[in-house]
């Protein structure tokens, strides 16, 4: 798989904001691998998995998905976190080891709501077109991504809104600047998605992550919510008269407004609203993990 997927002339329905960042270098596994909370020496090239980046203190700096194109050669994928800052942070850590990071303006994301062309789980593929895919499908049907390095395409105006709340439905959490370093990987339920590792040694954040594992003391986890009107991250959820628990992640499509609060997993009473909004819970769906 080559480092420079070409134009697709086909039209292409979302435009979305991921960003990539590209580690290059004969130590980008085993940089990855004590930075990340996923088990990065676990996935063989030609795959890709959940990961994140945690403070010390277990928090969720930036989710994304990490793709292996080789030993030496990994890609950050990144929905929502500012691209400049993580390889900044990142940047800090790396002293001797043989590594390059590099924020890839000229790699364009994409998606569509339709089966990707050899993408399937969690291997991707180069289609015919030289464009790099990943299967994010699920429950809620299927869905491709591509990562061009140009597209010009006819983009659909409620495609990206309609990605961001499948996403959501499916039990991913998009955390946009207020909810950075607020939350655990258990308290957004990453264990759905496979996102992290309690068996794979040490990382920024694995003690706690381990601790909280190891001792059942998973008090808290994602809810989905439903509303009639838009939700604002950052909200107090509510049942009755107490707040409960916040909302970390919004999207509006059409319609339809959602919402994935961090919430009781064991409470007597129904949620009632958030943010002063009439709030209802669903079932997450199945698929996206990998």
């Amino acid at each position: 798989m080559h480092d420079n997927p070409q134009t697709s002339s086909e039209p292409v329905p979302a435009a979305l904001q991921h960003r990539v960042i590209t580690m290059v270098g004969r130590d980008s596994t085993a940089f990855a691998q004590a930075q990340f909370m996923n088990d990065v020496d676990a996935i063989a090239p030609g795959h890709w998995q959940w990961n994140g980046w945690l403070t010390p203190k277990g928090r969720v700096i930036a989710l994304f998905a990490l793709l292996k194109l080789d030993a030496e050669t990994l890609w950050l994928l990144l929905p929502d976190a500012d691209p400049s800052n993580v390889a900044d942070g990142l940047r800090r850590f790396v002293f001797r080891s043989k590594v390059a990071m590099a924020v890839r303006d000229d790699l364009l994301v994409t998606g569509c709501f339709g089966a990707c062309s050899g993408a399937q789980g969690n291997a991707f593929a180069i289609d015919s077109e030289g464009a790099l895919e990943l299967d994010m499908g699920g429950d809620g049907g299927p869905r491709c991504l591509r990562i061009v390095t140009d597209a010009a395409f006819r983009a659909e105006a409620d495609a990206a809104a309609r990605w961001a709340a499948f996403d959501l439905e499916h039990g991913l959490p998009r955390l946009t600047g207020s909810q950075v370093e607020q939350w655990t990987p258990q308290q957004l339920t990453l264990d759905r998605l496979h996102g992290f590792s309690v068996k794979k040694g040490c990382y920024p954040g694995q003690e706690i992550v381990a601790r909280t594992h190891f001792l059942g003391k998973v008090k808290r986890g994602l809810v989905l919510l439903e509303s009639d009107a838009p939700l604002s991250a950052g909200a107090d959820v509510h049942a009755g008269s107490t707040a409960i628990g916040k909302v970390v992640a919004v999207a509006s499509d059409g319609d339809r407004h959602l919402g994935l609060a961090v919430l009781p997993l064991e409470r007597d009473s129904p949620v009632s609203d958030a943010g002063g909004v009439q709030v209802r819970e669903a079932s997450i769906k199945d698929g996206l993990a990998r």
